[in-house]
């Protein structure tokens, strides 16, 4: 039997500690967030009571649980939507839920959502990576995620009004595609998808639009790897779904740099215009957050820090940010989204595209 988060930190396992730094306001010894401890400018804070969920808090077996989309319900309550995998390799949504958002998990008893080969055979080998967005419209969540058929993995969507019942559309982009998230409404009369295909030209983020969520088009890379030794190069992908602001739509995406030990999961902002979605207005130079800690660091598989989902406070500027740590528990980062606003006017340049 796998102790508890608890157990753990009463015993006092070094992949538990933190060092506490001074953020947006924070007095030095607040006991709620910590600070990157290297000297680059430091936008998230990482939760103390990190990793908020781990297999052994699961109400039935599993092998790992992290890559979470997030919404608020509601209720006021935080939703969890995880990606659970099983000892098989796996992977099923499961729900948790919570008043603070930080602990006291209510998670489901059996999977919230697991493959359906009968109608979905694309579903083959698990569902993974959800990323949820409300559709004021359709007074529906959308989840859309990704399929792992025998093709390779492929874009999926589900609407759900509770996350009991959820209304399968089944792949709506073919292999090789994901790190897929809708927009939350139309732009031009059209819903908004960006997506992350990969083909001979390597794996950039691309946007689709669609009249009715089935039927999609008009299709534009809007982002691209970056090449030689940029944090970015390998290949990028969407995190959580993009955030409205002000200024225009705030994507945090991740960058892999594959190295001699292995591929390096870090994440980056870019910013698209809120009625062109398809035209990147910045994009920052380096990485805002990575892994550092030895719950991000060292898992099924080390160095990934792998955000699906984030919820907005009720002042409109703290990012709760709900990510995957080595691909074996969920961690939360907090932000300001002015400060990464004002960060990405500072140190952002146009993105320049170089494959068209």
């Amino acid at each position: 039997m796998k102790p508890t988060i608890a157990a753990k930190k009463k015993a006092g396992q070094p992949w538990l500690t933190h060092q506490t730094g001074q953020a947006n306001g924070q007095k030095q010894n607040d006991p709620l967030m910590t600070q990157s401890s290297n000297h680059q400018e430091s936008l998230f804070h990482r939760h103390v009571k990190n990793p908020l969920l781990t297999a052994a808090d699961w109400p039935y077996p599993i092998n790992t649980v992290f890559n979470a989309g997030a919404t608020l319900l509601p209720d006021g309550r935080t939703l969890l939507l995880c990606r659970v995998e099983d000892h098989r390799g796996h992977s099923h949504f499961c729900a948790a839920r919570s008043k603070s958002g930080i602990d006291g998990w209510e998670i489901d008893s059996a999977p919230t959502l697991m493959p359906d080969l009968e109608n979905f055979p694309e579903e083959l080998w698990g569902i993974e990576d959800p990323r949820i967005t409300y559709l004021p419209e359709l007074r529906k969540y959308a989840v859309v995620y990704t399929a792992f058929s025998a093709g390779g993995p492929c874009v999926s969507l589900a609407l759900t009004e509770d996350f009991r019942t959820f209304e399968r559309y089944g792949d709506i982009m073919p292999p090789e595609d994901k790190d897929a998230a809708l927009l939350p409404r139309r732009c031009a009369n059209y819903w908004v998808l960006m997506h992350r295909p990969v083909s001979f030209q390597g794996a950039h983020i691309w946007i689709s639009y669609s009249p009715d969520l089935r039927h999609w088009g008009s299709h534009k890379l809007i982002l691209e790897a970056r090449r030689g030794a940029w944090w970015d190069a390998g290949k990028i992908g969407l995190s959580p779904p993009p955030i409205e602001t002000p200024k225009g739509w705030l994507c945090l995406y991740h960058g892999v740099r594959l190295t001699a030990a292995g591929s390096l999961y870090r994440l980056g902002l870019a910013l698209f215009d809120l009625q062109r979605p398809e035209q990147c207005i910045l994009r920052g130079q380096s990485w805002i957050f990575g892994p550092e800690e030895p719950y991000e660091r060292f898992g099924d598989v080390d160095n990934v820090v792998f955000p699906c989902g984030y919820t907005l406070e009720a002042d409109g500027d703290t990012l709760r940010l709900y990510y995957g740590g080595a691909d074996t528990c969920i961690g939360l980062a907090t932000a300001s989204l002015r400060d990464l606003l004002h960060w990405l006017e500072r140190n952002g340049r146009p993105a320049v595209k170089t494959l068209e």
